[in-house]
């Protein structure tokens, strides 16, 4: 309980209430639960690998989690995470799971029952951690699809549920609160939702209204040390880092994220102006070259959000019959003409070439074994005589 209050008034001393847009100051509470908790650096892959180690994987979704449970498989996580970091930039392990354990029972355990279920917990941690927004989306889509790639709508709604407890957690309920009509918006004219559909839209501009706080929390991510050496056109700093604003109608007034969200303007700006986002910082030199490539470029050069993924999920593949032995299984002459007609030919041309392909490597390694062997004998039995030898054939070579 002290944790969890410690980890509230560290988040109101950074004055994140005073942001104005409900969708940054969203984003910006979890950006800064998830780096106060490490998770940050942590991947999707890193949890699916703790969520195996405990077995969650067997585990049906609606199984419940105790306390104790559900503090090992943090503790997995930050642990290997401690693994994987260089001596100099170790994290304080307990510290972390203690302020993630409390966060997560806060948001999904308020009445203190000590319980929460497997889905609950893949999809809190899938949702808040690090790493790419396109793998997390995967991994959720896994979880709340047939075996068919197709979306189940109760699933999603579940999913959908859970995941706005977290804005409720850090008390941004009365903008991002679950309701059936958010639901129901966010795929209303789709009667089978596939993979690709499911990240068209949630990795849309702009994305559903009620989700819209993820796809930015990842950007903040990827801005927060992107420099611009622009100075700020309300607080006067000489440089920004994060994102930049210019206004489209003021000339060269520009704002930093922090005068920006909270509203802030000087001289004739207003904040009913219309401003631009900038991740980056693009010199005159390079916006000339920019200008002048796109006016003589034929073709478009957007790439698509997501790279396209098949409709129905992919089995795994048998290599059975494709993927060769290795060391080669050594063959008799008595049983080449039976290995070779019972392997199957149709289908695949080079099947006979690879057979006799292998019986010559076997051969040959056969060969080199009995030579190794050979070799090996005469400098135990006789070493004298064999270093003798050596020592005449190397003069012979170099009187050649």
């Amino acid at each position: 309980m002290a944790d969890r209050r410690q980890l509230y008034v560290e988040m109101r001393a950074q004055d994140l209430d005073s942001i104005r847009l409900s969708t940054y100051r969203t984003a910006c509470k979890l950006r800064f639960v998830q780096k106060k908790c490490n998770l940050h650096l942590v991947d999707i892959w890193n949890v699916i690998e703790a969520f195996r180690e405990n077995d969650l994987n067997t585990m049906h979704l609606s199984a419940e989690l105790a306390v104790a449970r559900l503090e090992a498989v943090l503790s997995t996580i930050l642990y290997q995470l401690n693994k994987r970091m260089p001596t100099t930039h170790q994290i304080s392990v307990e510290q972390s799971i203690s302020l993630l354990l409390n966060f997560l029972l806060a948001a999904y355990d308020p009445e203190g029952h000590g319980k929460i279920s497997v889905f609950v917990m893949k999809m809190a941690l899938a949702t808040i951690c690090g790493g790419k927004i396109l793998d997390k989306l995967r991994y959720i889509f896994s979880q709340i699809s047939d075996p068919a790639g197709i979306m189940v709508p109760s699933q999603f709604d579940q999913f959908l549920r859970e995941a706005l407890k977290l804005p409720m957690a850090v008390f941004e309920g009365p903008s991002f609160g679950y309701t059936e009509q958010a639901a129901r918006s966010c795929f209303a004219q789709q009667k089978k939702v596939s993979l690709n559909t499911f990240l068209d839209t949630l990795m849309s501009d702009p994305s559903p209204q009620c989700l819209v706080w993820l796809p930015l929390m990842h950007r903040l991510a990827n801005v927060e040390n992107v420099f611009h050496p622009v100075e700020c056109s309300y607080c006067h700093t000489e440089s920004m880092m994060g994102f930049r604003y210019r206004c489209q109608q003021c000339h060269n007034y520009q704002l930093c994220q922090d005068c920006f969200w909270r509203g802030h303007a000087s001289g004739s700006h207003s904040n009913q102006h219309q401003m631009k986002e900038y991740t980056s910082w693009k010199s005159p030199a390079k916006k000339l070259s920019h200008v002048l490539s796109k006016s003589l470029s034929c073709a478009s050069s957007r790439e698509p959000l997501h790279p396209m993924f098949p409709e129905t999920p992919e089995k795994p593949l048998n290599l059975a019959h494709i993927v060769d032995t290795w060391p080669p299984r050594p063959v008799n002459l008595a049983s080449d003409y039976s290995f070779s007609h019972s392997m199957p030919t149709s289908g695949n041309p080079f099947s006979t070439k690879k057979l006799q392909y292998n019986l010559e490597v076997a051969d040959r390694l056969a060969d080199e074994h009995v030579l190794i062997g050979v070799y090996v004998n005469l400098l135990q039995n006789r070493p004298s005589t064999w270093l003798v030898g050596v020592a005449l054939s190397s003069g012979d070579k170099r009187q050649c």
